[in-house]
């Protein structure tokens, strides 16, 4: 464990500390490629040989794009064998697979002015253009940089002008309302590791987790996790010999904090039995939704505490091991944890009349996958096989458009080659059903990249943006309106655009955006990538309410990708969706008479 201080988030804030883990999706290639892809990028800010800047790049691009598990390449000694990978890069891959770090590349972040590395994180800014504000202006902050274009001084350097200034300082703004908070795909995998230990140890009940994570809110604070146990002082004793455990902040008889994954603070409190239903509400929170029950509970003579219900009359205190009893006790129905909000929760559990949540069990199939014939990394048949393993009735195999180079998007004659594929694989599949989809690329003029001609012989077509991120908000907005207002159009996906923590979402008038959904009766995607949760909870309900159908769905690029599902249906939970509400909650049968494509 660390005896020394941990560096705060905000510290830390240039480093891409909170990428949402790869082992969620299938491996560590994406890891290792972010990693790599920095040090090109230090390297190039600290103005080393373009040859080495292209290497790193080059082998970046090769691993992110490797259709296998680089731990299984590793074990096979075949490293070298990835195009770009020499046997320096090599040995950078097997450290990290190794330690779960590379020295050189916390070497170059050690060696890199902090305020430098932090302009990396500025949206549009790379090592190219930090290296010339440096050299040409002395910027060497986020703040030096907004003093020097609010000064009027970038517009005259070569390559920018009036528009790229303003544009840096749009980004600027954009960096500054960045949170600390660590988001949910973080989170979660970290606290069901720790869990998974707890739940080894002798004595130990009752695990649960609290807080924003269990309401599964975009972003969390701190990991909380509750539980009972016939022998507290072991039961902490074993949680900070965790070997995750960094440091220990905290430790006494009942309660123990520690730091895990550098910054990440997690609490553990051991509670007696009888006061478990209520402790877990309380720490549950919301605090708007706690206060709202403190004062039903007052109106019905009670006082509420985090471990009791007290009789204001007598005094007498009533314990309850189960939340369930605690809100039935004070007449209301149990309110589940994603709408702890005091957004109408309590007064519709008053009432009788929460609405009864999707569950995953609810979802029938995926409506926006990929597969190796654009990024995927894995085959349309291996990708059917897991969505079989998870009860599905369907999947959308939704690979690029030509727009996106990057992503290998497909050309007409390639798509109508997949579409023979599926075809082809669907007369040998029984109780499945592959469905031809594209995620056809919106262009900065609302035009689609693929003819309607090519849209309507696909059985689902999702619309997406995925450039001109920069257009102001009526330009965005029209833009996205233009491709519902097309025929083929059936879902756009991530609507806002944002990933959080790296990419704030675009400017665009969403209440415009779902009132245009529902007059074309084209369904809003609730992009279940952890980095994502796109729509939010928020915008999801709004659709809800304007009768918009949501589809819940993965964007997998690979079969472990699919697993992300959990993310998705809790972020429509938080929208108070219903199964009713939920484009894939439908029957195969269902969705095809819904999309109009037989």
């Amino acid at each position: 464990m660390k005896q020394t201080q941990s560096p705060s988030r905000a510290e830390r804030s240039g480093q891409a500390l909170y990428k949402i883990p790869v082992q969620l999706f299938s491996v560590k290639n994406e890891e290792v490629a972010r990693l790599l892809r920095e040090m090109g990028e230090l390297l190039e800010l600290q103005g080393e040989s373009g040859f080495k800047v292209i290497a790193y790049q080059r082998a970046a691009r090769s691993v992110e794009s490797l259709k296998e598990d680089l731990e299984e390449v590793y074990r096979r000694g075949k490293l070298e064998s990835i195009p770009g990978v020499g046997k320096a890069i090599a040995s950078k891959i097997s450290e990290f697979l190794e330690t779960g770090k590379i020295e050189a590349h916390d070497r170059l972040f050690r060696e890199t002015p902090p305020g430098m590395a932090e302009l990396l994180s500025i949206s549009g800014l790379g090592p190219k253009t930090v290296s010339m504000l440096h050299q040409k202006l002395g910027v060497s902050s986020v703040e030096e940089l907004e003093q020097a274009a609010r000064a009027h001084q970038v517009r005259r350097l070569p390559r920018m002008g009036p528009t790229s200034e303003k544009n840096i300082l749009r980004a600027i703004e954009r960096w500054k309302k960045r949170s600390d908070r660590i988001p949910l795909g973080v989170a979660q995998p970290l606290a069901e590791e720790i869990l998974g230990h707890l739940k080894k140890v002798e004595g130990i009940g009752n695990l649960t987790l609290a807080g924003s994570l269990r309401r599964g809110r975009e972003t969390v604070g701190d990991i909380d996790i509750l539980a009972t146990s016939t022998e507290p002082a072991a039961a902490i004793r074993a949680f900070v010999e965790i070997p995750a455990v960094e440091e220990v902040l905290m430790k006494g008889p009942t309660k123990a904090s520690v730091i895990v994954d550098e910054t990440v603070q997690v609490d553990l409190r051991i509670v007696e039995p009888r006061s478990f239903g209520t402790v877990v509400q309380y720490f549950t929170g919301s605090k708007e939704h706690n206060v709202k029950l403190r004062q039903v509970a007052l109106s019905k003579g009670y006082s509420l505490s985090e471990y009791s219900l007290t009789r204001v009359a007598n005094g007498e205190e009533l314990f309850f091991d189960r939340e369930e009893d605690l809100y039935r006790h004070l007449g209301m129905d149990w309110i589940p944890p994603e709408i702890r909000e005091d957004e109408g929760e309590v007064e519709a559990a008053l009432a009788g009349s929460l609405p009864k949540l999707v569950e995953v069990t609810d979802i029938k199939g995926d409506l926006h996958v990929h597969s190796d014939w654009s990024d995927g990394r894995h085959s349309i048949e291996d990708m059917v096989a897991t969505a079989k393993k998870l009860g599905y009735e369907y999947m959308a195999m939704c690979d690029h458009s030509p727009g996106l180079g990057i992503a290998n998007g497909l050309a007409e004659d390639r798509l109508k080659k997949k579409m023979e594929l599926i075809r082809s694989l669907n007369d040998s599949i029984e109780g499945f059903s592959i469905m031809v989809g594209t995620e056809v690329d919106i262009r900065a003029d609302g035009k689609l990249d693929y003819p309607d001609e090519i849209l309507e012989q696909c059985d689902v077509v999702v619309a997406s943006v995925h450039s001109a991120y920069n257009q102001r908000e009526r330009e965005m907005t029209n833009r996205i309106i233009s491709a519902m207002e097309s025929e083929e159009v059936d879902v756009i996906g991530h609507p806002t655009g944002r990933k959080i923590g790296e990419r704030e979402a675009y400017e665009v008038d969403m209440e415009r955006v779902l009132e245009a959904a529902a007059r074309t009766n084209t369904a809003m995607e609730i992009n279940a990538h952890p980095s994502r949760l796109d729509l939010n909870g928020r915008w999801a309900r709004r659709a809800k309410e304007l009768g918009v159908k949501l589809a819940i769905n993965t964007d997998a690029h690979s079969t472990c990708g699919l697993m992300a599902i959990e993310y998705g249906v809790k972020t429509a939970r938080r929208g108070w969706l219903e199964k009713k509400d939920v484009l894939n909650a439908l029957g195969f049968a269902d969705l095809m008479k819904h999309l109009k494509r037989g």
